[in-house]
């Protein structure tokens, strides 16, 4: 029992050290940096005022994205959960996890279509008198997304209120002091758009300057060569583009420096747009690959009409640093992942899903990721984020990437050779590398009706392997001998035994739908023709 307790703390130990030492310096300064400062906070019983005394000027805000309708009569829903609140609402209310708290506390709904005047004021003063017992929403992630919210509802309606601003200007010193250094990537991002919003509102040279530095510097950073926004999530990509163009529609109507931001914000916008374009469906809609689910960011075709109305062009781009390509013919549209799990040093809504891939036919979903049904750190995201949940191989039951802790990754796999022409595309991974001494080759050959996918899995030793092909829930699958039928698509395994079971696809958050999975057993190689 000692020997079993001590390898598992190792394993632990290992992991753990895999984990951190892809952190950026910088992450790891503001972490000790803010858990020491906690700590004598805690001890001096620090707190911040929550009124600071500003003037806000009202912004011109017309022309934006309808958020998703989320509220009414006293019942908030978000994640496809509902909560009444039939006397004071519970802004710390985690009946549902930390994602939906923070969704509450975001105030999207003070922006969807019918919020009244009248009934948005009501939602902040009711707000505001429970601030010194909030614990999530004063957090800095959701104090940046509902300040832009506020501005904006404010400015939708002309409303000027000595109270709110004074409240509204606290909440931006708490930001600034607790900007999230510590995590980068989105959060980051996100502070520096609402900063933005808090400049021009409150007409304040300190935010903009900040707000300036980051956005500068983090959009360089985080949106690649391609236009693609770095973390590698479809929906998150439609997200901070969807911030993007906010800035642009602020700037615009309420221009506050002359100094290249705006620029900067347009050519990030098309360069965005350009690679929203290419990895889309032809119906606008998102593979779910990493992070991704339905209901959450604004659409492409939203997206792309915001941009039409503020006259920002879509560039014309190849996919290329992102790692994502898509190839699409009269009867397909195949989209492959052959790139990276996303940035070493915030991996945290990347899935364990090197060369996996998504299939439609004909505009309908075939072969489909497992997609997201939570962020809680348990056993349905453990599942979601492993390499069983896609459309790719897993060696001996484990992970390529090790995915782990809700949004951690220890080891993860990287993608070696990539050859790629119109129709094949072809490299391999080492994400059993170093475990198993096995590499994963994978090409894929695409005809007009045609896809083959050859795999070989390279060891000095036999190896258990499975690939995996998740079906949408509409497709009826049947299997005869190593041949799966669905409707008249075929589906031939060579070198495999193939087994159907059932899965569960999550295209949205809570929202799971039973559905059928392919495993296909094999050794060494293994090659799969899709016949259309």
């Amino acid at each position: 029992m000692g020997d079993h307790h001590r390898t598992g703390r190792i394993a632990k130990a290992m992991r753990l050290y895999h984990t951190v030492k892809y952190l950026n310096p910088r992450q790891i300064r503001y972490r000790l940096w803010y858990a020491l400062r906690r700590k004598v906070r805690k001890l001096t019983r620090f707190s911040y005022p929550l009124e600071i005394p500003a003037r806000g000027i009202p912004l011109v805000w017309e022309n934006g994205i309808d958020a998703y309708p989320c509220y009414e009569n006293g019942t908030f829903t978000f994640l496809n959960l509902s909560k009444t609140f039939e006397e004071r609402i519970d802004w710390n209310f985690s009946g549902y996890g930390k994602l939906w708290t923070y969704n509450l506390n975001y105030f999207d709904f003070l922006n969807q279509p019918g919020m009244t005047k009248e009934e948005g004021l009501k939602l902040i003063e009711d707000y505001m008198e429970s601030m010194r017992g909030l614990k999530d929403g004063l957090e800095p992630f959701p104090i940046a997304l509902r300040g832009i919210n506020w501005i904006k509802f404010l400015g939708s309606h002309a409303i000027r209120d000595d109270k709110i601003d004074a409240n509204l200007r606290a909440q931006y010193a708490i930001l600034m002091d607790n900007l999230e250094y510590h995590l980068l990537g989105n959060h980051l991002l996100e502070n520096g758009f609402s900063l933005l919003f808090g400049a021009c509102y409150f007409k304040d040279d300190t935010l903009y300057a900040k707000a300036r530095e980051i956005l500068e510097a983090e959009l360089e950073e985080q949106i690649l060569e391609d236009g693609a926004h770095f973390e590698l999530s479809p929906m998150y990509h439609q997200i901070m583009l969807y911030r993007v163009l906010d800035c642009i529609n602020l700037l615009q109507n309420n221009p506050f420096r002359n100094d290249g931001l705006s620029e900067l914000l347009g050519d990030k916008a098309g360069r965005m747009l350009g690679w929203l374009k290419n990895i889309s469906y032809r119906d606008g809609s998102i593979p779910l690959l990493n992070d991704s689910a339905e209901k959450i960011a604004p659409t492409g075709p939203e997206l792309f009409d915001y941009a039409s109305r503020l006259g920002i062009e879509t560039e014309k781009l190849p996919l290329g640093e992102s790692g994502y390509r898509i190839k699409k013919t009269d009867r397909y549209e195949l989209v492959m992942d052959v790139g990276k799990i996303g940035p070493d040093y915030i991996p945290g809504h990347a899935h364990a899903d090197t060369f996996s891939f998504e299939l439609r036919v004909d505009g309908k979903p075939l072969i489909v990721d497992t997609g997201t049904s939570t962020y809680e750190t348990n056993e349905r995201r453990r599942i979601e984020r492993g390499t069983a949940a896609h459309n790719t191989v897993e060696v001996e039951h484990t992970d390529q990437s090790e995915v782990w802790g809700g949004f951690r990754v220890a080891r993860r796999a990287n993608v070696h050779d990539l050859v790629e022409s119109d129709d094949s595309i072809k490299a391999w991974h080492d994400g059993y590398l170093e475990r198993f001494g096995a590499k994963h080759y994978r090409q894929f050959e695409c005809d007009d009706n045609k896809i083959i996918i050859a795999d070989r899995v390279e060891s000095t030793k036999p190896l258990e392997c499975a690939a995996r092909l998740h079906f949408h829930p509409e497709v009826d699958v049947t299997i005869e001998k190593n041949m799966i039928q669905c409707g008249t698509i075929i589906i031939q395994a060579d070198n495999a035994s193939i087994e159907i079971a059932d899965y569960e696809y999550a295209p949205q958050f809570n929202r799971r739908m039973r559905a059928k999975v392919a495993l296909l057993h094999f050794e060494k190689s293994m090659k799969v023709e899709i016949v259309l």
